[in-house]
């Protein structure tokens, strides 16, 4: 037994780590050691001395783990000191400012306008990414076999789901579960199949806005849209309107604004012409009143949407719109 914690000791006074320090333990205290196999000769002692060779064997077990806690315990220090030394810091060196974080440009541009238009009295409304085909296409006027469905590429989950083109989702909902009058706005995420460039991405940011009352007029959505591109410019526009095709409202219209940047004058950004598109609008379509079980021979309304990425693009004269979706410390500190 001696012999062997002699051998232990020139062992332990030979380690050059806590690694082989480790090893050692195993060699002389784990289940095949050579102190475990000391207590394995117990059947063969003689039954009187049994007690004392246990005691005796129990004590180099415990004198043994002992050094080699020792011997650990100082490779470990050693070992602490030196990566402590090696990861010292100089706290003469000029510090480095954090950097707070901000809200990306798309959706303060997208707050401000859902602000102006709850000031306006128009209550927020919300429906879901991940839609049925009847929200999305059928009950705005799109007919399974219409060609205006080619207006709009779909992300299809299935025959009847799919990711809404537009939130224009929302209309008939809210119209199934309200009566006039309806004054509310929604917005949220779009999702269109398209190739990605510097004018179109799969994914885009959108606001709409209708109403639905008895006696709903043009002159009311062409006060209604002046009013709100005055707040949002915080100027008077100057405003002109082009007749276009959107199945889900007739008359529909294309508007434009007066160029904030040149004042109307022509530069790139508006391609020359002094004025900028900023929405689609029109009055409600008939049907799209039935599908939200309203009476078409009552009551009309109108309706209107932007997309938040476009707009921002007019007011910040950015060229590409695939820059909002790359994380570009860069270019979002800029706003």
């Amino acid at each position: 037994m001696n012999q062997i914690l002699d051998q232990l000791e020139s062992d332990l006074s030979g380690a050059t780590s806590a690694k082989e320090v480790e090893a050692l333990r195993v060699k002389y205290l784990g289940k095949k050691g050579s102190i475990v196999a000391l207590m394995q000769e117990l059947r063969n002692v003689e039954p009187s001395e049994r007690a004392a060779y246990g005691k005796c064997v129990n004590d180099i077990k415990e004198a043994a783990a002992a050094k080699i806690e020792e011997k650990l315990r100082r490779f470990q220090e050693a070992e602490l000191n030196e990566q402590l030394d090696r990861e010292k810091v100089d706290v003469t060196l000029p510090g480095r400012r954090d950097r707070l974080g901000r809200r990306h440009v798309v959706l303060e541009l997208l707050d401000e306008v859902v602000d102006i238009l709850i000031g306006m009295g128009f209550s927020v409304q919300t429906g879901p990414d991940i839609e049925k085909d009847y929200y999305n296409f059928e009950a705005l006027n799109f007919p399974a076999d219409h060609p205006s469905r080619d207006m709009q590429d779909t992300f299809y989950i299935t025959s009847d789901i799919l990711m809404r083109t537009h939130t224009s989702n929302v209309q008939v909902r809210v119209m199934e579960n309200s009566k006039p009058p309806i004054r509310a706005i929604a917005y949220g995420k779009c999702y269109r199949k398209e190739d990605i460039s510097a004018r179109s991405h799969v994914l885009f940011h959108q606001v709409e806005g209708f109403y639905v009352d008895e006696h709903v007029t043009f002159a009311d959505l062409l006060s209604t849209l002046r009013e709100f591109f005055s707040k949002l410019f915080k100027k008077e526009v100057e405003m002109r309107y082009r007749p276009s095709y959107f199945p889900f409202v007739e008359p529909g219209l294309e508007v434009d604004v007066s160029c904030f940047l040149c004042e109307g004058s022509g530069c790139s950004v508006c391609k020359r012409t002094g004025f900028l598109e900023v929405a689609g609008a029109g009055l409600v379509h008939p049907e799209v009143l039935k599908s939200g079980g309203i009476d078409p021979e009552k009551f009309s309304g109108f309706a209107w949407a932007l997309g938040i990425e476009r707009l921002a693009m007019l007011r910040y004269g950015i060229p590409d719109i695939r820059l909002f979706m790359e994380n570009n410390r860069r270019f979002l500190e800029q706003f």
